[in-house]
């Protein structure tokens, strides 16, 4: 801890990943509040996200002062469907951030699940350890129960180990069990890891089947298990510092 202050008193740190870090939005996300003006250092208005924050500056977003970042937490949460992942819908519709529970801090989401799409999705109040758990280099896997309308055989699912091209977007090698043949539906397991835009219900109908139910069911060693629809659970910070070590969040140049 130490030596992480003292390099960042030395060389301070990119204002993006120091809004990330407070838990006001992803990295991305505040390079485009950066972009939008609505961004200040020390009073100063910032125009370019490559500005470096040194100790003792004061950030504030929209005129609202960063406070210093809590320590990392982490929840488990089942996303029902019928909710977007995100903070602001253009087309006003209901979010998960509108339907959490009022005593959870300010979290951001680790990855998405689209709107029709259900399981676990996780929140955390640290912006950077959500882009850490997003990166595909981490090869964390997702696991996905997918029902889907058609027929299909076992054979027909293992081409999938090998990867596949759709519309020209290439999907990484996926794992895929069929469970059942229930009907007309199949229930089939998916492990993956790159977690791509739709990328579930895109390559199940490359192979004829159209997906009516998708449900997340892991992302890497943590698991939906039995948390119902719109529950949200802490995970233990002592199974943080298991996987990640101490928490880094301390930041010496937040202001107030």
């Amino acid at each position: 801890m130490e030596k992480e202050a003292a390099g960042l008193a030395k060389e301070g740190e990119r204002i993006a990943k120091a809004l990330a870090r407070a838990g006001v939005c992803s990295r991305r996300d505040a390079e485009k509040l950066i972009e939008a003006g609505r961004v200040s250092v020390n009073d100063t208005k910032l125009g370019t996200p490559a500005f470096k924050v040194m100790p003792g500056d004061v950030l504030r977003v929209d005129g609202k002062l960063v406070a210093a970042p809590e320590p990392t937490r982490l929840w488990r949460h089942h996303k029902p469907p019928g909710l977007v992942t995100t903070n602001r819908d253009p087309k006003d519709r209901p979010t998960v951030f509108d339907r959490l529970p009022e005593n959870l801090p300010r979290v951001v989401s680790v990855g998405r699940l689209d709107l029709n799409s259900e399981g676990l999705l996780l929140l955390t109040n640290d912006g950077e350890l959500a882009r850490r758990l997003e990166l595909p280099a981490n090869a964390w896997k997702r696991r996905y129960r997918a029902r889907a309308f058609g027929r299909i055989a076992q054979a027909e699912l293992d081409v999938l180990k090998d990867g596949r091209t759709v519309d020209g977007v290439h999907y990484g090698p996926i794992e895929a069990v069929l469970e059942r043949q229930q009907g007309a539906n199949a229930w089939i397991e998916l492990t993956l890891v790159e977690g791509k835009n739709r990328e579930v219900r895109r390559v199940l109908e490359s192979l004829g089947l159209t997906v009516n139910r998708l449900i997340r069911t892991a992302y890497g060693p943590f698991e939906l298990g039995d948390l119902k629809p719109a529950q949200v659970e802490e995970i233990p910070p002592r199974t943080l510092r298991s996987l990640f070590g101490p928490a880094k969040r301390r930041r010496d140049h937040a202001g107030g």
